[in-house]
């Protein structure tokens, strides 16, 4: 039974993380300064509070549970924002995360699982994404992102430490179960945002552009399940644990789903009308972003069993109606 260090544990794909992890017989230490995450949400290991930039806590964690891996969630994460803020996601994601590494290096735990993203790639019109596909992100997001993927291949290189990263695609759905689900202050992600909507919790949903060159002019997602890209993660610590070399893998299911198609899904799920207004577009927004990549079911064996645009918006559903944290 290791001890794993999960930065951003108490988010919305950490704490999934923490659950899979408990259940394939780790220990999962939070590590996370509550800023965006809840403490509701730190319910299967330790927590322990602190900021990433603050390296003196970093050790004191590490030393106090001598982890066996890492597993990198917390950055932000808001496109708007780091269209109109680039040098607050580079001084958190990248700082932050360079920070980080190095204390791993420092404490000689080598194995790290990263939390990336499909945006390093950018848009590529009508092509759909592999792990080779050129890196050209939009904006801080996306860069900042790209940049900690480079530093980790450096910190190999000098001091053999072995990494996965996972370049999600759109992340949704909530833990069957119930014991925890998305919700973030601000709302920025479709699916509770439709949600809220449909709840009378906000006044209603912007649907960002319908001039894009997709058949109904709205942007084209790649949607998969939290509980499946979580269980890539566990995959991925269990191929780093036998040794295997560093890899790269697209989270994706392949299929794509435009914006008016998720609302249409989602009035068929909840059987309730979608209240929904026509805005212009955001910067930074691609056309189209699928995956294309069959990688992580070749070598890593993930077969994602929830992805499916009806049950992500169905667990989603459930857990909304259930109730929110509470901060």
């Amino acid at each position: 039974m290791a001890n794993i260090l999960v930065t951003g544990g108490a988010g919305y794909i950490g704490s999934h993380a923490c659950k899979a992890l408990k259940k394939a017989g780790h220990v999962p230490v939070t590590y996370d300064n509550l800023v965006t995450g809840w403490q509701d949400a730190v319910k299967f290991g330790p927590f322990e509070q602190g900021e990433l930039t603050d390296r003196a806590r970093l050790d004191e964690v590490f030393e106090k549970y001598k982890p066996a891996a890492v597993m990198h969630f917390a950055a932000l994460s808001q496109v708007g924002e780091a269209m109109s803020q680039p040098g607050k996601y580079w001084a958190n994601n990248v700082g932050g995360s360079l920070n980080l590494i190095e204390a791993a290096v420092a404490a000689g735990c080598l194995d790290f699982v990263f939390s990336s993203t499909c945006a390093t790639y950018g848009e590529h019109d009508n092509v759909v994404l592999d792990e080779n596909t050129p890196q050209v992100p939009l904006n801080a997001y996306g860069a900042s992102k790209r940049a900690v993927e480079d530093i980790l291949k450096d910190f190999e290189a000098a001091y053999g430490l072995r990494s996965v990263i996972f370049r999600y695609f759109n992340v949704a759905g909530a833990d069957p179960d119930g014991e925890v689900g998305e919700f973030h202050q601000p709302e920025t992600h479709l699916i509770p945002l439709m949600i809220q909507a449909i709840r009378g919790e906000r006044a209603g949903l912007t649907v960002f552009g319908t001039d894009y060159d997709t058949p109904d002019g709205t942007c084209i997602r790649d949607y998969v399940h939290v509980c499946d890209l979580v269980d890539a993660h566990v995959l991925g610590l269990k191929w780093l644990e036998e040794g295997k070399g560093s890899q790269v893998f697209n989270l994706g299911t392949g299929t794509g789903f435009s914006v008016m198609e998720v609302i249409e899904h989602s009035r068929a799920v909840t059987n309730q009308d979608v209240p929904h207004s026509i805005g212009a577009r955001r910067a930074g927004d691609c056309t189209k972003l699928v995956s294309g990549s069959t990688r992580a079911g070749e070598q890593l064996g993930w077969e994602p069993s929830r992805s499916t645009l009806d049950q992500m918006i169905a667990d989603a559903w459930r857990w909304h109606q259930s109730g929110h944290y509470e901060k």
